[in-house]
């Protein structure tokens, strides 16, 4: 792991955002000029890029949704990002009033906005924590107090691993929390890669490098490798549209939306 960074709770005007240019992407209205400056420079590099936004979101609706009905009534997601509509609580428990949802983030603001949304709705919880040392989230007193470790629970992380540099060891991460899992949990994941469209995601990296956590992409084999040996289901790791679409994708489609998505069961 790398050395301590400064928590992101100060606000710095001159450095975009990346929590708050994804909320302005979804329309949201948590966001400053500096983020939205930025995030029009990320749209101009991919003009499809609010379409990836939707889809991205849309896989997370659908993952959570298939897991819910399978009966996972705990959720983890780490990397949440601001508040937005169609949340994980909100789906999970259209499915079970009576589910389990514990969000992540590193940024305090995300953490501000998230606990202020989710007062008084009993066993949701937000924390703030670091997933480059996931015992510091594994031992989190609400973790442990809203989720049991015993039992199988969905571990998501949407958007967010490939904000994690190689130097950070996001393979011993995934490791460190797959193996905290009883068995029966399951794995959620999206993450950016260079495989379908390698010109458009090197722009976007360009514009990304000039925020508050700059990306890196990953080839399918490296996204594979982070479900270590949980058994992918149906239809393995693909493009994020092409996770059980609830309409006719093509393939053309779904590789300008250059996030994989998979799921994952732990045996």
């Amino acid at each position: 792991m790398t050395e301590e960074r400064p928590r992101p709770s100060e606000f710095d005007p001159s450095v975009p955002n990346i929590a708050r240019m994804y909320d302005y992407y979804l329309g949201g209205k948590d966001h400053y000029e500096v983020d939205r400056a930025r995030a029009d420079e990320a749209i101009v590099a991919d003009p499809t890029l609010l379409n990836l936004i939707k889809e991205n979101r849309a896989f997370l609706g659908r993952a959570v949704r298939y897991l819910a009905q399978q009966g996972i009534d705990q959720f983890l997601d780490i990397g949440t990002g601001l508040p937005t509509q169609q949340n994980v609580h909100q789906i999970a428990h259209s499915v079970n009033p009576d589910a389990r949802v514990v969000y992540v983030d590193y940024d305090e603001q995300v953490v501000t906005h998230g606990r202020a949304l989710l007062a008084g709705l009993g066993e949701t919880r937000m924390v703030q924590a670091d997933l480059r040392r996931p015992q510091e989230i594994l031992d989190h007193p609400d973790v442990k107090r809203t989720l049991d470790f015993s039992k199988p629970v969905a571990l998501l992380l949407v958007a967010t691993l490939h904000f994690v540099p190689d130097e950070d060891d996001p393979a011993g991460i995934m490791a460190a929390l797959r193996d905290a899992l009883a068995p029966g949990s399951h794995l959620a994941l999206t993450h950016a890669s260079a495989d379908g469209v390698p010109d458009v995601v090197a722009k976007v990296v360009e514009v990304y490098k000039r925020t508050s956590a700059p990306g890196t992409p990953r080839t399918g084999d490296q996204v594979t490798g982070l479900f270590g040996d949980f058994e992918m289901l149906d239809p393995g790791l693909v493009w994020a549209p092409l996770w059980r679409p609830q309409r006719p994708v093509s393939m053309d489609e779904a590789k300008r939306v250059w996030f994989y998505a998979g799921v994952g069961r732990k045996p």
